[in-house]
């Protein structure tokens, strides 16, 4: 009885020919989005933080930490998408996790915003403040919804929709 021995080798080999930051990215409309949201909000934290004589201190202290975590917490996600991190890190479902960043985001700075025009009491930096907050809100709403289409909408399958019934 003779046996043939067949042995397949697999090389497998990385090629990390574009060294160095992904540029395509803030040319995307998802860079372009989170450009406009840090801005917006660095603009916003800034005009709070330099404007003097605040009305209500608790409320623009708020704002002050609201427009500061979420410009943190974007300038990360942009710099992980930037440096294309998310492939190192694959236990984690950056999708859902952004997702999760907009919806909190966006509630929590249209109340700073809100809180924001109430109590300005004719300061003209806290009412740019609270007009960036605006703003920064509605980009953080678009990215909520692209997002969610990508999480939460449907999503094609190889698989028919059709159950044929084995007898």
């Amino acid at each position: 009885m003779s046996h043939t021995v067949i042995t397949t080798t697999t090389t497998t080999t990385r090629t990390y020919g574009e060294s160095g930051p992904n540029m395509g990215y803030t040319r995307t409309i998802p860079g372009l989005l989170k450009i406009g949201q840090m801005l917006a909000l660095l603009v916003a934290f800034l005009c709070v933080r330099c404007a003097r004589g605040w009305p209500s201190w608790a409320a623009f202290q708020y704002f002050e930490v609201v427009s500061l975590w979420f410009l943190v917490a974007l300038l990360i996600f942009f710099l992980m998408h930037l440096f294309r991190l998310q492939a190192s890190m694959p236990c984690i479902n950056w999708p859902l996790t952004e997702f999760f960043h907009y919806s909190v985001g966006s509630v929590l700075i249209l109340i700073a915003s809100i809180i924001g025009a109430v109590k300005s009491g004719g300061v003209s930096a806290l009412v740019v403040a609270s007009v960036f907050g605006f703003i920064a809100t509605f980009l953080m709403a678009v990215s909520l919804w692209s997002t969610y289409s990508v999480t939460c909408g449907v999503h094609q399958t190889g698989m028919s929709n059709n159950f044929h019934i084995l007898v």
